[in-house]
C-alpha cells in the first residue's frame, strides 16, 4: 500500500482524481484475481484514487483493457513486421503488372517513396480534392479539406508533401513524430499545411490516426485509464499521453526538458509552432483534424488550451473535424468543453458514418462513464446526413442491433459493386475495400470505419449540416 500511494504522488500529482492501468507490471495471476476480488491489494497494476469496490463488470472491463494492451505489447514486433510485408506487397502489386510479375522482372517498393502507399491508403486511393467543392462553401469546404487531410496523414512524408504541393496547390509545412512519455518512443504523427488564398489563409493539422498493425497506437485506445483535471471532468488517460502529457508533472505551461526524449511532445510542439506561424499574420487562423486515435488528440489539443489559457490560438481556432472518433471525456468534461468552444466561438463537427464501431466506444454507460459532446453530424449508408443528439446503437456491442448492422453490411458490400455507375467513376472500390466490406459481414462496423466513407460521406452529403441553423435530431 505504500508503494502505491508513493506512485500517486510522483505520477498523479496533477489530478484530483484518477484510475491508471499499468499493464507493464501485470502478471498472469494477478490479472485473473481483479475479476474474483476487488481488493487493492491484489491489484498493484491498477493505481486509483477511489477507495470504493467496483462492481464485477467495472473489473471485467479493466481486465479487458489490460489483457489487450499486454498482448499488443507482446506481439507488437511481429505485428509491425506482417504490416509492412503486407503493405510491401500492395505496393509491389500496385507499381508491377501480372506479366512482369510472371517474369521475376519486378520493381522493389521503395517504402520511403511519394508513390508508396499505407495500408490504410490502399483502401481509397483518392488524391485529388473535391473541385465542386470550394472555400467559400464554409464548414462544409473546410469538412471535405480536413477529411482528405485526415486520410493522408496514414502515410509518408514524401507522399504527403507531393499530395499537398502538387494535386492540392497549397503549402507542405511539415510532418513530425512525437514522444510519448508512457510509451518511451515516438508514437504520435501529425503534419501541418497552409490553405491559403487572396481570401483566406488556414492552417491545417491533421493528427495520424490507428493504424491497423500499429500496437502503440492500439494501447493508447485499449488504455481506459483516466484523469480528472479540476474543473473541467475525467479525460482519456491512453489520449492524453499519446497528446503529450509528461510523466510525473502533467499539463504545466511550459515543457519540461527530459533527457530520454527523442522526440518532443506533440501538444507543446503543435503549440509553439502555431504561435509562431500565426503572429506573422493577424488574417491566419487553423483547424485540427483527424480519423480515428487522430480526431481524439484534435479535440484534446484545445481542451489543455483552455487550460493553459492560450488567447491567442483560442482566437484563431477556425474549427475542429473529427471522423470516427473516439469518446474521449466524461459528462462534466463535455459539458466544460460545449461551454468554452462556445464562449470562444469555436466550430467542433464530429463526423459519425454509419454503424462505424469506434465512435461507439469506450462505453457510454455507468461503468466507464465516457460521453461524446458537440455537434455530431452522422450519415447513413446512403450518405445522406443529419445532425443528430446521438447516434443509433450509441454502444457497439448491442444484441438487438446485429442484425440490422449485419444487412446494412450487406447492402454496403453490394453498394460497393454498383456506386461507381450511380455516383461516378471516381466512387469506385477496389478489391482491398472489399475484403473488408466482407469482413464487415461477421464483424458488423469494421468496414464502416474506412476513410473511404467519410471521404464520400464529405463529398455527397448536403452541405445543409453545417448551418448554425440546422435543427439537432433526436
Amino acid at each position: 500500500m505504500e508503494k502505491q500511494e508513493e506512485s500517486r504522488e510522483c505520477d498523479k500529482g496533477f489530478s484530483c482524481s484518477f484510475m491508471l492501468l499499468k499493464p507493464e507490471e501485470v502478471k498472469l495471476i494477478d490479472l485473473f484475481r481483479i475479476l474474483f476480488s476487488s481488493n487493492l491489494e491484489d491489484r498493484k497494476f491498477v493505481d486509483s484514487s477511489s477507495e470504493t469496490e467496483e462492481s464485477f463488470r467495472y473489473r471485467w472491463l479493466i481486465f479487458i483493457s489490460i489483457l489487450a494492451q499486454k498482448m499488443l505489447m507482446l506481439t507488437s514486433k511481429p505485428m509491425a513486421w506482417m504490416g509492412s510485408k503486407i503493405e510491401m506487397l500492395l505496393n509491389l502489386l500496385a507499381i508491377n503488372n501480372f506479366l512482369v510479375l510472371l517474369r521475376g522482372k519486378t520493381k522493389k517498393p521503395d517504402k520511403d517513396s511519394a508513390i508508396f502507399i499505407s495500408f490504410i491508403g490502399n483502401m481509397d486511393k483518392r488524391m485529388k480534392l473535391d473541385s465542386k467543392i470550394k472555400p467559400e462553401h464554409g464548414c462544409h469546404y473546410y469538412s471535405a479539406l480536413s477529411m482528405m487531410a485526415s486520410k493522408a496523414s496514414y502515410e509518408n512524408r514524401a507522399y504527403i508533401e507531393t499530395i499537398v504541393k502538387d494535386h492540392w496547390k497549397m503549402e507542405y509545412m511539415g510532418f513530425y513524430d512525437h514522444w510519448n512519455d508512457y510509451q518511451e518512443k515516438a508514437t504520435t504523427q501529425l503534419f501541418f499545411m497552409r490553405d491559403k488564398s487572396e481570401n483566406h489563409d488556414t492552417i491545417v493539422v491533421a493528427f495520424r490516426g490507428t493504424e491497423p498493425f500499429d500496437a502503440d497506437a492500439w494501447c493508447s485506445d485499449f488504455d481506459l485509464s483516466w484523469y480528472e483535471l479540476q474543473g473541467m471532468g475525467k479525460i482519456h488517460g491512453g489520449f492524453m499521453k499519446a497528446l503529450g502529457l509528461q510523466k510525473n508533472v502533467g499539463w504545466p505551461m511550459e515543457y519540461k526538458a527530459n533527457e530520454t526524449r527523442e522526440e518532443p511532445l506533440a501538444y507543446y510542439f503543435v503549440r509553439d509552432k502555431l504561435k509562431a506561424l500565426l503572429s506573422e499574420s493577424e488574417n491566419t487562423k487553423y483547424i485540427l483534424t483527424g480519423h480515428s486515435l487522430g480526431g481524439a488528440l484534435a479535440i484534446l489539443f484545445p481542451a489543455i488550451l483552455f487550460l493553459h489559457e492560450e488567447k491567442l490560438l483560442l482566437q484563431r481556432l477556425e474549427g475542429v473535424y473529427t471522423y470516427g472518433q473516439p469518446r474521449v471525456g466524461d459528462e462534466k468534461f463535455g459539458k466544460y468543453m460545449e461551454s468554452k468552444l462556445e464562449e470562444h466561438k469555436i466550430r467542433y463537427f464530429r463526423i459519425v458514418y454509419c454503424n462505424d464501431m469506434v465512435p461507439r466506444l469506450p462505453y457510454d454507460d455507468k461503468d466507464l462513464m465516457f460521453k461524446h459532446f458537440g455537434t455530431c453530424v452522422y450519415y447513413n449508408r446512403h450518405y445522406q446526413g443529419k445532425v443528430v443528439a446521438e447516434i443509433l446503437n450509441k454502444n457497439y456491442f448491442s444484441p438487438l442491433s446485429a442484425i440490422p448492422m449485419m444487412i446494412n453490411a450487406i447492402c454496403e458490400l453490394i453498394r460497393s459493386f454498383t456506386i461507381c455507375y450511380s455516383k461516378g467513376a471516381e466512387y469506385k472500390e477496389g478489391w482491398f475495400l472489399r475484403v473488408f466490406r466482407i469482413i464487415g459481414l461477421v464483424i458488423p462496423g469494421v468496414s464502416a470505419h474506412s476513410t473511404q466513407d467519410y471521404v464520400n460521406s464529405t463529398r455527397l452529403g448536403s452541405s445543409d449540416v453545417f448551418l448554425p441553423s440546422q435543427e439537432m435530431i433526436p
